[in-house]
């Protein structure tokens, strides 16, 4: 079965960087999209950034200019780079993955990383 692993989430003072990588695993497929949502506690699950197997990004207002998405198809890994964090950047970072664009296409989750950032 699919699994999404993810890795990189901590603590970090303003202004700080992190590194989140998410690695898919039990299937050689090649995802049409991958990307990160966040997460808070009582609030729902937003869009962070994703990409698609072709390479075209797409970003939350929020965070465009800090962060960047970037994916090597072959390793089914996914990569978030966040620069300039902003104590409301906090969240739970989750992986996700999807099929295709289509309706019909699957989505697949992470279990989430923490990310604290202390101002």
């Amino acid at each position: 079965q699919v699994q999404l692993v993810e890795s990189g989430g901590g603590l970090v003072q303003s202004g700080e960087s992190l590194r989140l990588s998410c690695a898919a695993s039990g299937t050689s497929y090649s995802f049409y999209f991958m990307g990160w949502y966040r997460q808070t506690p009582g609030k729902q699950r937003d869009l962070v950034a994703r990409i698609t197997r072709g390479g075209s990004t797409n970003y939350a207002d929020s965070v465009k200019g800090r962060f960047t998405i970037t994916r090597t198809n072959s390793e089914n890994t996914v990569y978030l780079q966040m620069n300039g964090l902003k104590a409301e950047d906090t969240a739970v970072y989750y992986c996700y993955a999807r099929t295709s664009a289509a309706l019909e296409g699957t989505n697949y989750w992470g279990q989430g990383t923490q990310v604290t950032v202390s101002s």
